[in-house]
């Protein structure tokens, strides 16, 4: 079972790149397809309505599908490094010390 403060986060950050698409598509300074292509591939991880219209729009444009998919390998990779940095190799268990050796009692 995923855990739900990850679907949350990912549906509000779905959310937040669909609403800065929608702004950029009439504010010159954003990229407004950019943003709503980036925003419906979160959402499609979680919402299946968001799903079905991404695999509508791939069906569509096989070309653009080509560059999504060759940009999401690149930022998987990317985060991959990233995260690979931070995370540390487990502790080595400390050396267990050797018995004496005298007789036992």
């Amino acid at each position: 079972m995923k855990r739900p403060a990850a679907r949350l986060l990912k549906i509000v950050f779905g959310w937040a790149f669909i609403v800065l698409g929608v702004l950029g598509l009439f504010l010159p300074i954003l990229q407004g397809v950019l943003f709503l292509a980036i925003g419906l591939a979160i959402l499609a991880q979680e919402q299946p309505w968001a799903h079905r219209l991404l695999m509508r729009l791939r069906h569509r444009f096989p070309h653009a599908a080509h560059v999504l998919d060759d940009a999401r390998h690149k930022a998987q990779d990317w985060l991959h490094r990233i995260t690979a940095r931070r995370r540390r190799p487990p502790r080595p268990d400390p050396p267990t010390p050797d018995p004496p050796d005298g007789p036992r009692a």
